[in-house]
C-alpha cells in the first residue's frame, strides 16, 4: 500500500510529512474511504522484516494513524483487535516504544473497554523494561499511567499478580521524569489497593530512593527539580500506617547525616508521616521522636533545620490530639508527649536570658499551635509557672526575654483561636489564654509606658506583645482595645529622637491592624488625639513637628471609613488654617497627606477611589477658584489666595487626578463637560459647589480674553484631562482648533505655566488625533504649523521647541507614521549654535516617563515605542557627532545622554562599541552651578559606564585609561582653586563606577592603574561631604585589594 510505504521513506527525512501522511490515511477511515483492516494488512511484509527499525516504523505508522483518529472513531470489536495486534508485539523489544505509542492513542478511544484494559495490564508488567532506554521507558509508564487513571477498578482486581508485576516493572528506575511517574503510581496503590501482603516490598519500592541527592543538570527542560522529586516519595512514604515500623527507627539514625539538606529532608518527611499516620500508630513512637528531635531545635545552628524541627515536633501534637474535643487524661499518648515537653522546656524557660531558653519557647510555642486541645494543655501548664519565673525578675533583661516567649505564645493562640474579622468557626473549648488576659494587659502595658523612655528595646517587645493581644478573637473587648490604642498614640507623639523611630513605627503599624479590624477605634480615639496636636495657623505651626502628625495620619488611613473621616477632619482643619492667613506651607503639607493615603490605594487597587469624587473634586476646586473669585470675607486675616500657590495648585491638580482617572467612562464624560464649561467656555459648571454665575463671570483662565492671575489653574483642568479616558468624546467640535489654540497660547503665558499646557496639548494629540495615514508631514497641516515658528515676536523659537518635542512625544509614544519624520527634524535642531543645547535637553522630554502622559492615564503608549526612537535617533547621533564642529559636539553629547538614561541597557549594549567614545566625552562636559539638566546628563553617563562594566565589560577594555583619569576627575572636588568641579551627587557616582573596576574587568587589565587610582582617591578622602568621602574610602579599599604582581 502506497501511504505505509510513503510514511517509511519520510519518516527519517521529514517528519512532518510523515505526519501529514498518517493523518490523511486517519481522515480517509473516519470517512469510510479506508479501512482499518487494509491498513493493517498492508503492514504485514514491513512487519516481518528482518530489519527491526522497519518493524518498529511500521508499527509507529499504525500509532500516530490511532492518534490522529477521533475518539469515536472506532467499533468495540476495531479496538479488541488492535489491543489484541498491538499487545502481541510487546515482546519486539526494538518497537516497544512505537508499540506503547499506539496503546496510549488506543486507551483514549471511548470503546476501549475493561477486558482491553486487563490484557494490556497483564502483558505490560512482565515487560523487562530496565534494558530499554529513558525515552521508552517514560513512554510504557505513560501508558500505565492511563491505565490508572482510566481503568483503575481493573487493576485492583488483578490485586496481588499486579502489584508484584508493577513493583517488578518499575524498580531500578533512575530517570527523574519517569520517577515523578513511578512515585506517583506507587502512591495510589498503597493508598487505594489491598496492600497487606505487600507492605515490606512496597516500601522497600520506595525507601530504596531515600534520600533524594538528585541535582538538574544545566538547562534541564523539563524542569524537574530535587524538591519535586521529595515530595513525591515523602507523599509514597507517609501513605501508609503499615509502613511506621520500617520508617521512624532508619530516619532518626539519618538525622546525624551532615548534610542540611538531608536532615531537612528527614524532619519533613517525619512530620508528613506524623500527620498521615494517625495518633494510634504515633502513640507506639512519639517517645523516640520526641528524644531525637528536639536536639535539632536545641543546639542546631541551622535556622532552617531548626524551623523544620519544630514543625515536626508540632505535627506529633497534632497527629495525636486528632479528634480530641477536651483536654487529655495523664495516661494518654498525647499527655504524656505534652508532659515530656513542659517539664523539660520550663525548667529551660526559668533562666529566660539563657542561650537554650529562646528555642525552648519556640518548642512550647509551636506545639500549642497544634490545635485547640495541645494549646489548652501548654497554656495551663506552662502560663502560671512563666508568670512567677516574670513577676520575680530584677532585671529588663530577663523581663525582655520572658516577653519574648509570651510573645511566641500569643502568636500560637492567634493561629489556633484566629483574628478578628476571620470566618472560620470559633473553637468549641473556651480560650484558656482569658484566664489571665489581665495580668498579662497589666504586665505588658507597664512594661510599654511605665518604664523609661530610652529602653526602646524593651518597650519594642512589649509593643510587639500588644499587638499580637490586640487581634486575637474574643480575647479582649472593644473598650480595653481601645485602651491599647490610646496608649500606641502617645508613643506616636512622644517627642521625636531618632532612637525612638523605630518604636514609633511599630505604634504606627499595629494602629493601621488595629483600624483594618476595628476601624471605629481609630476614628474615635486616634483621629480626635492626633488632630488636637495640629495647629490652627502658621504661627502656631512653628515648631511643632506637624507632618509627623499628618504622616501618622495618613499612614492609618488607607480603609474606607477611616479615609472619610480624615477627608472630612483635614478639609475643616485647611479651613481654619486658611482663615486664619497661613502661608502655603501647612496647608501643602495637608493636602499632600491625603495625596499620600489616595496614591497608595491606588498602587494596591481599591475599589473605593470613585466613591471619592464628590467629598474631593468638586470641594477643592471650589475652594481653589473661590479663593480668587470671591471677595475676602470682613474680619479674615490677609492671604485668602493660598490655594493659588503653585504648589498647592500642583498637588490639587494631582489629587484631582488620581480621583477622575478611576471613574468609569459614562461619568467622566459628565466631568470633563462640567470642565470645559469651567475652564474653556466660561459657562456655569457643575463641579463648582457654589457661586456658579459668579464665577462663570470672573474666571477666565484661558483663550484670548484670559486673566493671567487664573493661568495656573490650568495645571488643574490639565490634570482632569489626563485622567478621562481615551473613548470619552472631548466637548468641542474641532481637535485641531482646539490644540491649535492650546499651542498659540503657550507663549503668552509665564514660563512656570508652559509644562502644564504643554502636557495638555500632547495629551489631547496623543489620546484624540486620529493616526495618520502616512508619513508624510505635509499631510497634517496643523501639525506642521506647530512645528514652525510664529511671525509674532511673542511666539519664541524657544517655545516652538518647546511644543516641538512634546508633539512629538505624543505621536511617536503611539508609534504614529508622522513619529519617524517629526523626530528626524528634532535631530537637525542639534545643530543649531544657539537653540541645540535647548533641542538637547529636549531629548528628556521626548523619552522621560511622565507624571501625567502615561498608560496609567489612558495615554496610547506602544510596547516598542522607545526602541524604536533609540535606532532611529542613536545612529544619526554618533554620525553627526563626527562631522560637526568642536562648539556643537556637546549638543549631541547631552542628546545621547538623555537617551540612554530611559533605555533599558539590553537594548542599548549591542551599540556600545560606537557609544563609549561619546560617553567618554560625555565626562568632560561642564556641569555649572544650578544647571541641573547638565547634572541629569552627567549621572546619566556616569549610570550607562557602570551598567557596561557590569554587563559588557568587553566592550570598555581598550578606554579603561581614559576612563580611570576621567571618572577621577569628575570625582574630584576643586573647591580650593575656585571651581569646585561636579556637584556631591555626580562626584558619588563616578566613585561608584570607579569601585565596580577591581573584581569586574581583569586584574591585568585594572592592576596597572592601582597606584594612579589609590592616590587619586586620597583627594576625595577630604571632600567636604561626607557621603562623598564615604564613597571614596570603600572605593579606595576595593583597588587597594588588588593583588600587586609577583616579583621575581
Amino acid at each position: 500500500m502506497a501511504d505505509v510505504h510513503l510514511y517509511l521513506h519520510n519518516v527519517d527525512k521529514n517528519s512532518e510529512e510523515a505526519s501529514r501522511i498518517a493523518t490523511d490515511a486517519a481522515r480517509r477511515i473516519e470517512s469510510k474511504q479506508l479501512k482499518l483492516l487494509d491498513v493493517i494488512q498492508s503492514m504485514g511484509e514491513y512487519m516481518t522484516d528482518d530489519d527491526a527499525t522497519v518493524r518498529a516504523q511500521a508499527i509507529g505508522f499504525l500509532s500516530a494513524i490511532l492518534a490522529a483518529l477521533d475518539s469515536k472513531a472506532l467499533v468495540r470489536q476495531q479496538v479488541s483487535v488492535i489491543t489484541h495486534f498491538l499487545t502481541d508485539r510487546l515482546e519486539d523489544e526494538t518497537s516497544l516504544k512505537e508499540v506503547a505509542k499506539g496503546l496510549i492513542a488506543l486507551l483514549e478511544k471511548q470503546r476501549f473497554g475493561p477486558e482491553d484494559a486487563e490484557k494490556v495490564t497483564l502483558v505490560l508488567i512482565k515487560v523487562d523494561l530496565h534494558k530499554h532506554p529513558q525515552g521508552t521507558r517514560f513512554v510504557v509508564l505513560k501508558v500505565m499511567d492511563l491505565l490508572f487513571a482510566k481503568h483503575r477498578d481493573v487493576l485492583k482486581k488483578l490485586s496481588d499478580p499486579f502489584i508484584d508485576g508493577f513493583i517488578e516493572l518499575v524498580g531500578g528506575e533512575k530517570d527523574p521524569r519517569n520517577l515523578m511517574i513511578v512515585f506517583s503510581l506507587l502512591k495510589v496503590i498503597i493508598i487505594e489497593f489491598d496492600t497487606e501482603r505487600h507492605t515490606e516490598a512496597l516500601f522497600e519500592a520506595c525507601y530504596v530512593y531515600y534520600p533524594i541527592t538528585f541535582t538538574p543538570p544545566p538547562n534541564d527542560p523539563y524542569g524537574i527539580t530535587a524538591q519535586d522529586l521529595k515530595v513525591r516519595l515523602r507523599d509514597c512514604i507517609a501513605a501508609s500506617g503499615r509502613f511506621a515500623e520500617h520508617v521512624f527507627k532508619p530516619m532518626i539514625e539519618k538525622l546525624d547525616s551532615t548534610s542540611q539538606s538531608v536532615r531537612q529532608d528527614v524532619l519533613q518527611t517525619l512530620a508528613a508521616c506524623a500527620l498521615s499516620y494517625g495518633p494510634s500508630i504515633m502513640a507506639k513512637y512519639f517517645a523516640s521522636l520526641w528524644d531525637a528531635i528536639k536536639f535539632e531545635v536545641l543546639n542546631s545552628s541551622d535556622d532552617e533545620v531548626a524551623t523544620d524541627a519544630l514543625y515536626t515536633i508540632q505535627a506529633i501534637a497534632a497527629s495525636l490530639s486528632y479528634r480530641l474535643v477536651n483536654v487529655p487524661q495523664p495516661a494518654t499518648a498525647l499527655s504524656r508527649y505534652l508532659k515530656a515537653i513542659v517539664e523539660e522546656m520550663l525548667e529551660l524557660l526559668k533562666e529566660p536570658q539563657q542561650k537554650q531558653a529562646k528555642p525552648a519557647g519556640q518548642i512550647v510555642a509551636s506545639v500549642a499551635k497544634a490545635g485547640v486541645i495541645p494549646f489548652a494543655y501548654i497554656v495551663k501548664s506552662t502560663l502560671p509557672s512563666l508568670l512567677t519565673v516574670y513577676d520575680g525578675s530584677e532585671s529588663l533583661t530577663k523581663q525582655r526575654a520572658m516577653l519574648e516567649v509570651f510573645n511566641q505564645m500569643f502568636e500560637s493562640t492567634a493561629a489556633v483561636y484566629g483574628e478578628w474579622g476571620e470566618m472560620e468557626p470559633y473553637p468549641a473549648l473556651e480560650n484558656p489564654l482569658l484566664e489571665f488576659k489581665e495580668k498579662l494587659f497589666d504586665i505588658y502595658t507597664k512594661a510599654l509606658m511605665g518604664v523609661n523612655k530610652e529602653e526602646v528595646g524593651f518597650r519594642t517587645v512589649a509593643l510587639k506583645g500588644l499587638s499580637v493581644l490586640s487581634k486575637i478573637r474574643k480575647l479582649f473587648m472593644d473598650n480595653e482595645i481601645g485602651m491599647i490604642v490610646q496608649y500606641l498614640d502617645e508613643v506616636v507623639l512622644e517627642r521625636e529622637e531618632e532612637s525612638r523611630q523605630e518604636l514609633k513605627e511599630a505604634a504606627l503599624q499595629h494602629l493601621l491592624q488595629i483600624s483594618t479590624m476595628k476601624p471605629s477605634l481609630i476614628m474615635e480615639i486616634t483621629f480626635p488625639a492626633l488632630m488636637a496636636t495640629l495647629p490652627d495657623s502658621e504661627e502656631e505651626a512653628r515648631g511643632k513637628p506637624y507632618l509627623v502628625t499628618l504622616e501618622a495620619l495618613a499612614k492609618l488611613s488607607s480603609e474606607r471609613a477611616v479615609f472619610e473621616v480624615l477627608l472630612t477632619r483635614l478639609f475643616n482643619k485647611l479651613d481654619t488654617v486658611i482663615h486664619n492667613g497661613s502661608g502655603p506651607s501647612y496647608p501643602r503639607a495637608i493636602l499632600s497627606t491625603l495625596l499620600y493615603v489616595l496614591q497608595n490605594k491606588s498602587v494596591a487597587g481599591h475599589p473605593d477611589i470613585p466613591t471619592f469624587y464628590e467629598r474631593l473634586v468638586p470641594v477643592l476646586i471650589t475652594k481653589t477658584v473661590s479663593a480668587l473669585t470671591t471677595p475676602m470675607e470682613a474680619g479674615t486675616k490677609p492671604n485668602p489666595k493660598v490655594l493659588m500657590d503653585d504648589c498647592m495648585i500642583e498637588i490639587t491638580g494631582r489629587l484631582v487626578n488620581l480621583v477622575i482617572r478611576s471613574l468609569d467612562a459614562t461619568k467622566q464624560e459628565k466631568v470633563l463637560q462640567d470642565a470645559f464649561d469651567l475652564f474653556i467656555f466660561s459657562k456655569p459648571s457643575g463641579i463648582i459647589l457654589k457661586n456658579r454665575e459668579q464665577v462663570a463671570e470672573t474666571f477666565r483662565p484661558f483663550g484670548s480674553q484670559r486673566d493671567e492671575q487664573y493661568v495656573s489653574c490650568m495645571t488643574i483642568f490639565t490634570c482632569i484631562v489626563a485622567g478621562i479616558r481615551k473613548e470619552v468624546k472631548l466637548p468641542v467640535g474641532d481637535i485641531s482648533a482646539f490644540y491649535t489654540q492650546i499651542a498659540v497660547s503657550i507663549p503668552r503665558i509665564s514660563l512656570s505655566h508652559k509644562t502644564s499646557h504643554l502636557r495638555l496639548l500632547a495629551t489631547i494629540i496623543n489620546k484624540w488625533l486620529p493616526l495618520s495615514p502616512s508619513a508624510n508631514l505635509a499631510s497634517n497641516e496643523s501639525i506642521l504649523n506647530l512645528m514652525r515658528s510664529s511671525p509674532s515676536s511673542a511666539y519664541s523659537t524657544e517655545d516652538t521647541i518647546r511644543i516641538a518635542f512634546w508633539v512629538t512625544k505624543a505621536i511617536t509614544m503611539k508609534c504614529d507614521k508622522l513619529g519617524d519624520p517629526l523626530t528626524l527634524q528634532l535631530i537637525d535642531l542639534l545643530s543649531d549654535p544657539t537653540y541645540g543645547s535647548m533641542a538637547a535637553r529636549g531629548f528628556a522630554v521626548l523619552l522621560g516617563e511622565d507624571e501625567l502622559l502615561n498608560k496609567q492615564n489612558y495615554a496610547l503608549e506602544r510596547l516598542l515605542s522607545k526602541q524604536k526612537i533609540f535606532f532611529l535617533v542613536v545612529p544619526k547621533l554618533v554620525e553627526a557627532f563626527r562631522g560637526s564642529d568642536q562648539a556643537i559636539k556637546p549638543n549631541y553629547l547631552m542628546a545621547l545622554s538623555n537617551i540612554l538614561r530611559y533605555i533599558p541597557s539590553k537594548i542599548f549594549l549591542p551599540l556600545l562599541p560606537q557609544l563609549v567614545p561619546l560617553l567618554l566625552q560625555s565626562l568632560d562636559l561642564p556641569t555649572p552651578v544650578g544647571d541641573q539638566g547638565a547634572v541629569d546628563v552627567k549621572l546619566a553617563t556616569l549610570s550607562t559606564l557602570s551598567i557596561t562594566i557590569l554587563e559588557s565589560a568587553n566592550a570598555l577594555q581598550a578606554h579603561v585609561s581614559s576612563l580611570i583619569t576621567r571618572l577621577l576627575t569628575t570625582a574630584t572636588y576643586y573647591g580650593d582653586r575656585g571651581n569646585c568641579g561636579a556637584p556631591r551627587r555626580v562626584r558619588k557616582e563616578a566613585l561608584r563606577c570607579l569601585r565596580i573596576f577591581p573584581g569586574t574587568l581583569r586584574n591585568e587589565l585594572v592592576l596597572p592603574y592601582k597606584r594612579q587610582v589609590v592616590r587619586g582617591l586620597g583627594v576625595c578622602l577630604d571632600d567636604p561631604k561626607r557621603g562623598v568621602r564615604k564613597e571614596a574610602v570603600e572605593c579606595r579599599a576595593r583597588w587597594a585589594q588588588l593583588d600587586e604582581p609577583e616579583e621575581d
